[in-house]
C-alpha cells in the first residue's frame, strides 16, 4: 500500500476513510461482544456477520446477513439504527460540529472536512452550515415519523392481524426505525419482506419514498434552494447554481425512467396479480428505491432480467453528491452524457445554462466513472471465480446476474438483492464489506486516500494523440 504522503489531519479524504472506518469497529465490537444485543435466534451472531452488518449500517447499504428484527435485540436494533444515523449524515460532520462548538471556530482541517462533505466553501461559518445540515436531517426524519407513527397507529388493527407488530409501542418504533433508515438511504428495515407487506398502501411508500429522494438530493441543492427562497416571484429557476439544476432535473429523470420501465416490463410479470393503483405504486416505489435506498416494495428475484438489469443502472447512478446516497451520482452521470453529445457536435466545451464546465470538473467525472466500473468489474470477476470455480455456464446460470447486481448494491450503497447475500461464502462476504465502505466513500475519495499527494511533474514530454475511435 503507497506511505500517506502527510498526517491524515492534513487530507480530508483521509479523515473520512478513517472515522468510518473507526465507526464500523466500534459497530463491530459493540454487535459481537454484548451479548445482549442478539435476539432470541439460537444461533449466536457470528464474527463475520457482526462485521457484515456493522459496515452495512455505517455506509447506510442494507444488505444484510441476517434478521434485523428477529436476531437482534431491541439494543441491537438501537445500535443499527444509530451506525445508521451516524454514517448517513457523516461521521465528519457529527465529530466536526461537536469540535466547533466547543473551539468556537474550526482549525482549516475542519473546515476542509465541512467543505469536502457538504459541497460549501471553507470561508462559510461552519456552525451556522452544521446546524442546517443537522436540523434539515432531523426535521424530515421527525416529519417522517409522525407521518408513518400517525398512520401505524390509525391502521394498527390490520396490520397486527399481518403479525408486522404486537403492540403500539413496537409500531411507533417501526416508524422512527423507518424514518431514519429511509432519510440517510440505508434500507434496512425490521420487516424480514421490507416494504412487501406495504405494497397496496402509498401513505406508507410515498412518505418513505419523499424521505429517500430528499436524503440523495445532497445538503447542497437544500442549501440552494433555501438561500433563493424570497426569489420564487423573480427568476427563481436562473438564480439557482448548476448543480442544483442538474440535480433536480436529473433525479426526475431517472424517477420517470424507472417508473415507465418498470410498468412496462413487470406489468404482466411480478406485479401481474396487483391492482391498478398498487401497480403505480410499486412502480414508483421501486424506481426511488433503486437509487440507493434498498427498501423492496416487490419481491426482487421475481423481476425480469431486463428490469433487474435496468435496476443495476439506476443502482449504479446512485443519488447527489454531499448526500446520504451512493452511486458513482447523477451529476457525474450527466457530465459524462454533456461531454459526450458535446463532442458528438464538434464543440469543444460543454456549456450548460450559460455556464461552462470546467475541464476539470469532466475529467473527474470520467476518472470516477471509470473507477467505479473497475471495481465494479474486479469484483465480479473474483467473486465469480471463488463461488463457481470449475462450473460450466449450464450449471451456473443466473449466477452472473445475481452477482453483478448484488456487487452494483454494495457498491452503490443500496441494499437491493436477489437472495445471493446469504449464500455467498466468507471470503466473498468479505469482498461486499469491502465494497461497501468503497461506495459509502466514493472511487475518488477513497483513491486520494490511500494515494500519494499530488506531485509535480518536473519534465514536460513533446504531445503525441493517439488514433481513438
Amino acid at each position: 500500500m503507497p506511505q500517506f504522503a502527510g498526517s491524515i489531519n492534513q487530507y480530508p479524504a483521509r479523515a473520512s476513510l478513517s472515522w468510518y472506518a473507526a465507526l464500523i469497529v466500534i459497530g463491530f465490537l459493540t454487535l459481537y461482544f454484548i451479548p445482549s444485543c442478539a435476539g432470541d435466534s439460537e444461533a449466536p451472531i457470528s464474527l463475520l456477520e457482526a462485521l457484515f452488518t456493522a459496515t452495512s449500517a455505517a455506509c447506510v447499504t442494507g444488505l444484510t446477513v441476517r434478521s434485523t428484527s428477529g436476531d437482534f435485540s431491541m439494543l441491537g436494533q438501537g445500535i443499527i439504527l444509530a451506525l445508521i444515523q451516524l454514517g448517513g449524515i457523516g461521521i465528519m460532520t457529527v465529530t466536526t460540529f461537536i469540535v466547533v462548538q466547543f473551539n468556537k471556530r474550526g482549525s482549516i482541517r475542519q473546515r476542509q472536512v465541512v467543505a469536502e462533505t457538504l459541497g460549501a466553501s471553507g470561508d462559510n461559518d461552519l456552525r451556522r452550515i452544521l446546524w442546517k445540515v443537522i436540523a434539515m436531517t432531523l426535521g424530515c426524519e421527525a416529519l417522517g415519523f409522525l407521518v408513518l407513527a400517525s398512520h401505524s397507529l390509525l391502521r394498527f388493527d390490520h396490520y397486527q392481524e399481518l403479525g408486522l407488530w404486537a403492540t403500539r409501542g413496537e409500531a411507533l418504533w417501526h416508524a422512527l426505525f423507518h424514518s431514519v433508515s429511509a432519510f440517510c438511504n440505508a434500507g434496512f428495515s425490521l420487516n424480514d419482506d421490507s416494504l412487501v407487506p406495504f405494497a397496496g398502501d402509498p401513505i406508507v411508500t410515498l412518505t418513505i419514498g419523499l424521505l429517500i429522494v430528499v436524503g440523495g438530493l445532497g445538503f447542497p441543492v437544500f442549501n440552494d434552494l433555501w438561500r433563493h427562497r424570497h426569489s420564487l416571484r423573480q427568476n427563481y429557476w436562473k438564480l439557482l447554481q448548476m448543480h442544483t439544476k442538474i440535480m433536480l432535473l436529473g433525479t426526475a429523470a431517472l424517477l420517470l425512467f424507472g417508473f415507465a420501465s418498470f410498468l412496462v416490463l413487470e406489468w404482466d410479470g411480478a406485479i401481474s396479480d396487483a391492482s391498478l393503483m398498487s401497480k403505480l405504486n410499486v412502480a414508483m416505489s421501486h424506481s426511488i428505491n433503486c437509487r440507493t435506498a434498498g427498501f423492496n416494495s416487490v419481491e426482487i428475484p421475481q423481476m425480469t432480467n431486463a428490469m433487474l438489469f435496468i435496476s443495476i443502472v439506476l443502482m449504479s447512478i446512485g443519488g447527489g453528491p454531499c448526500s446520504t446516497a451512493g452511486g458513482f451520482k447523477v451529476t457525474t452521470a450527466a457530465i459524462i452524457a454533456m461531454r459526450a453529445w458535446s463532442t458528438f457536435r464538434g464543440f469543444p466545451r460543454v456549456n450548460l445554462y450559460r455556464r461552462t464546465i470546467p475541464p476539470h470538473a469532466v475529467e473527474r467525472a470520467i476518472a470516477t466513472a471509470m473507477l467505479f466500473a473497475a471495481v465494479a468489474g474486479l469484483a465480479l470477476t473474483t467473486i465469480l471465480v471463488i463461488e463457481q470455480s470449475g462450473a460450466g455456464h449450464l450449471s451456473s446460470k443466473g449466477l452472473f446476474l445475481e452477482a453483478l447486481f448484488e456487487i452494483i448494491s454494495a457498491l452503490g450503497t443500496v441494499g437491493l438483492s436477489t437472495g445471493l447475500t446469504n449464500t455467498l461464502s466468507d471470503v466473498s462476504l468479505l469482498i461486499v464489506v469491502v465494497l461497501m465502505l468503497l461506495g459509502r466513500l466514493g472511487p475518488i475519495s477513497t483513491f486520494a486516500a490511500l494515494s500519494y499527494g499530488q506531485r509535480s511533474e518536473p519534465i514536460e514530454y513533446p504531445n503525441e494523440e493517439p488514433l481513438v475511435g
